[in-house]
């Protein structure tokens, strides 16, 4: 029997390559008008958004100079805003860093595992009448105004959680986190209570994107894993969770640049305090972009507003170090 017949009688998907074929169909396929459109708007569509962040950040740049210029702190290593007099101008961004990633860490702690159990059940144990109406409910939560969940958190979970607040740190006190902080625990105006609320916003995030990938897991890596006798669980194990762990990280990290630059819930919820930050729960403060919230009356002079837009491209850097160490963690574990 010759080459050509044992070819032609072999399955599809035994056929050996041939490099000039599929040269010849990709030749094809740039020569069509549709692709080449396609291909044309796809190339400019990441052209203009490259174009539109690097436009962001020389905007943030050229506006926050002159300000800088005139401040007698030092930026990223000072505790004080004086911003009031354009002539004595001395602010630092340290205790506003400080507290957006500590109240951005504590929300996503509390988010990835709840998000992961959410995603977990709707893939694998949720019976199909209920998978459907719960995907919904717990989506509706991003569609929530985040205005909304700060007047939730300050009149009513703040204070419902004031006496757990005061029982950690009694108990828990010498734990740095729940020492005692510049905040009012009775209050309720604290970093813990603001995390927590902030938890339950980046939520339906992570579990939209965790439960997409952990759809997407392989039907003939689960029925094998079921063949061989695994339980309900070690096919979660063995099978869902390698399979979406990147997409999993994706989505917290995908969260977590959500509540780096919430705004109203933080600025309702956060007691402004004169007090340095000392890296307790029970801490007051503001995040970046609370703060640039807060001192909306000072816009109206470029040089005063220049500091805030300082405060903002610390933020903008931030983001852009959240993405890339996320990308980072990706690459690895699909490596």
């Amino acid at each position: 029997m010759s080459s050509t017949q044992t070819r032609d009688d072999a399955a599809p998907g035994s056929r050996e390559p041939d490099p000039q074929r599929d040269e010849r169909i990709r030749g094809n396929a740039k020569g069509r008008p549709g692709d080449r459109i396609f291909r044309s708007l796809s190339t400019g569509s990441a052209a203009f958004v490259s174009v539109v962040i690097a436009a962001i950040g020389i905007f943030l740049v050229w506006r926050a100079v002159p300000a800088l210029s005139r401040n007698e702190a030092n930026f990223l290593t000072s505790r004080e805003w004086r911003t009031v007099d354009i002539g004595d101008m001395a602010f630092g961004v340290l205790d506003l860093l400080q507290v957006t990633v500590l109240v951005s860490l504590f929300a996503l702690v509390l988010a990835m595992p709840v998000a992961l159990g959410i995603a977990i059940f709707l893939t694998s144990y949720a019976p199909s009448w209920l998978k459907r109406p719960l995907a919904y409910v717990i989506d509706l939560l991003a569609a929530v105004p985040s205005v909304v969940y700060g007047l939730w958190g300050l009149l009513v979970f703040g204070p419902a959680i004031v006496p757990f607040a005061e029982w950690l740190n009694s108990n828990l006190g010498w734990f740095p986190l729940f020492a005692s902080g510049s905040g009012s625990i009775a209050g309720g105006g604290t970093i813990f209570t603001a995390g927590i609320v902030l938890g339950v916003m980046i939520l339906p995030v992570i579990t939209a994107v965790t439960r997409e990938v952990f759809v997407q897991t392989p039907t003939a890596h689960i029925e094998a894993a079921l063949a061989l006798g695994a339980t309900r669980w070690e096919v979660v194990k063995t099978t869902v969770l390698p399979f979406g762990k990147s997409g999993y990280i994706s989505g917290s990290m995908l969260g977590l640049g959500r509540a780096l630059g919430e705004t109203m819930a933080l600025y309702l919820i956060l007691r402004t305090t004169s007090e340095a930050f000392s890296w307790s729960l029970f801490d007051g403060g503001s995040t970046i972009a609370s703060k640039i919230a807060l001192g909306y009356a000072e816009f109206n002079n470029n040089i005063q507003a220049g500091a805030y837009i300082a405060a903002g491209l610390v933020l903008f850097v931030l983001t852009f170090v959240v993405n890339a160490a996320a990308r980072a963690v990706v690459a690895g574990k699909k490596d």
